[in-house]
């Protein structure tokens, strides 16, 4: 089985089950703030390339 067949066999209920895990895991009241952190990785990370764009346009320029 090739690692892409792999990842085509994720269905409905393996989403649920890695959901149920990360809850028993983490706890429902720990959970928003591991989102929050990684929606303000996310940001900066958008934020960083969008300045290395800006710099890249300067120096073509």
């Amino acid at each position: 089985m090739t690692i892409l067949n792999i990842f085509l066999a994720i269905g409905p209920w393996q989403i649920g089950i890695v959901v149920l895990v990360v809850l028993l895991l983490f706890g429902g009241k720990k959970i928003p703030e591991l989102m929050r952190g990684l929606g303000s990785g996310i940001k900066e990370f958008k934020d960083a390339s969008k300045e290395d764009e800006a710099i890249e346009e300067k120096k073509k320029e």
